[in-house]
């Protein structure tokens, strides 16, 4: 089976009876508005991040200093989406403490079926995207510009196999760009098929 990311994240929505705040590992892959290249771009296998792009890395990177439950592995800014491997070491205490990147968007931000336990993947992803808008925000000629789609994909890692076969088609994603189906540059009918890694 090929790897088609519109028909898995169309399938990827959050899993109700499943506790996104509970220790595990979760691939997360998180897209900018309207799939606009805003990071940077690929050249010969390497992405080359931009101001905007090395912004996103960073606040990427210091998610575990916000969160203490989290830490993290594998990860890749491109052009218009972030691939990462976050894993949630252990529960967050009710209170909440050290769970936020920075205060959340103005206006109502609804995002079907996410967990908002403090800790949850979702609160981590939604804290991490209000931060990262906030900060290009102060750069950009129009503030309050959409940065993201909204929600995000996410792929519960159930064992060592499915984490490395992740984590190897993370770190190659430059190396992929030309066919990925995030670039909007990609032909039609690419001629090399590119399996999900959690498929392999």
């Amino acid at each position: 089976m090929t790897y088609d990311p519109r028909n898995h994240h169309r399938h990827s929505i959050r899993l109700k009876e499943y506790d996104y705040a509970a220790p595990g590992a979760y691939f997360v892959t998180i897209v900018t508005r309207n799939r606009m290249c805003l990071f940077g771009n690929v050249a010969d296998g390497v992405m080359w991040l931009n101001v905007l792009g090395r912004i996103a890395s960073a606040y990427w990177a210091e998610i575990p200093h916000h969160f203490p439950n989290v830490t993290l592995d594998a990860f890749v800014v491109m052009p218009n989406h972030i691939h990462g491997i976050v894993i949630v070491t252990s529960p967050i205490g009710v209170d909440g403490v050290g769970a936020q990147h920075a205060a959340p968007l103005h206006g109502p931000q609804p995002v079907p079926h996410v967990n908002v336990v403090p800790g949850s993947l979702g609160v981590i992803v939604r804290s991490f995207k209000s931060a990262v808008t906030k900060r290009i925000g102060t750069l950009r000629t129009i503030v309050g510009t959409p940065v993201w789609q909204r929600n995000y994909y996410e792929h519960i890692i159930r064992n060592e196999r499915s984490l490395n076969h992740i984590r190897e088609y993370i770190l190659n994603n430059p190396l992929q760009w030309e066919i990925d189906w995030e670039n909007p540059l990609r032909p039609a009918s690419p001629t090399t098929k590119v399996l999900a890694p959690w498929k392999t």
